[in-house]
């Protein structure tokens, strides 16, 4: 199968993917229990019949599913989410202000799980069955059984309220504003504006939040690379560098770790993915 031939293919399995998803998508919104009128317009006004079918004419959901649902893939389409049910907003809009907040707290969660699970990955694998490879293999334990909420409540507790090195809560202190939205990341937009104090502010706000989201992704990245690193020290290439009176330093870094990062490097971008996901009870603990 050539290359364009391949990539083809994918692309049409991506779209067939992305048509069932969507299909599930609405039917879980139709699903889910409550009114959406009476969130608009409030219960005594939905009592009202010509209120009740001004708003569902408004909306398109006095016609039929298959309708609704034709409506809503072009609206999407489109790029016309619609607005929000709570505050009347457009939720492209929202999205826009919230979704770099999230991608940021991700990739500074990434940066902790990198710092932290590759160097105890390589100890726990270079001192195997010694006691730097019991704390490494306990910590990596820790973060990926530990759950997020807990992990989050117990280090704001602790790094907070005990000894208060770390800011509770927010992604800048109280009453600072905004750099001017160039990229949607307070981080590049506040360098770009030349704030250093709201860039510092931020990454105050944002090192226990990303400690706690990066745990789980740190302990997964720690053992899938402690795993893939004593399988290569094992092979005959690792002996027969040991043979020539390759120096050990050189050993791991020079031959055992690129072979063992290979399938670390996949694990990695699974892992993000997750922490994408994640951010949720993290965001929520921490009123991101």
């Amino acid at each position: 199968m050539g290359l364009w031939r391949y990539i083809l293919v994918r692309f049409l399995q991506a779209l067939v993917v992305l048509f069932f998803v969507s299909i599930a998508t609405f039917l879980l919104m139709h699903a889910v229990p409550g009114d959406p009128v009476n969130s608009i317009i409030g219960e005594r006004q939905a009592e009202r019949p010509e209120v009740r079918a001004a708003i569902e004419s408004q909306y398109g959901l006095d016609k039929p599913l298959p309708v609704q649902y034709f409506y809503y893939v072009k609206n999407l389409v489109h790029g016309d989410m619609g607005t929000t049910i709570t505050d009347r907003k457009d939720v492209a809009d929202e999205l826009r202000l919230v979704v770099p907040a999230t991608m940021e707290l991700a990739f500074a969660a990434m940066l902790f799980a990198l710092t932290v699970g590759i160097p105890l990955g390589i100890i726990a694998a270079v001192k195997q069955g010694k006691w730097p490879d019991h704390v490494a293999r306990f910590l990596s334990l820790i973060g990926t059984s530990m759950p997020v909420f807990w992990l989050g409540l117990l280090l704001a507790y602790v790094l907070t309220y005990k000894f208060q090195i770390f800011p509770r809560s927010g992604q800048l202190d109280v009453g600072m504003r905004r750099p001017p939205q160039v990229t949607g990341f307070i981080s590049i937009d506040s360098l770009l504006a030349g704030d250093t104090e709201t860039f510092k502010s931020l990454i105050r706000h944002i090192i226990l939040p990303a400690i706690v989201l990066g745990s789980f992704a740190m302990g997964i990245i720690s053992r899938m690379l402690r795993s893939s690193l004593v399988a290569a020290l094992n092979d005959d290439y690792v002996r027969t560098a040991r043979a020539k009176g390759v120096s050990e330093f050189r050993v791991v870094r020079g031959h055992a770790l690129r072979n063992a990062l290979i399938p670390t490097i996949t694990v990695i971008g699974l892992t993000f993915a997750s922490l994408l996901a994640g951010a949720v009870l993290t965001e929520t603990i921490f009123s991101w």
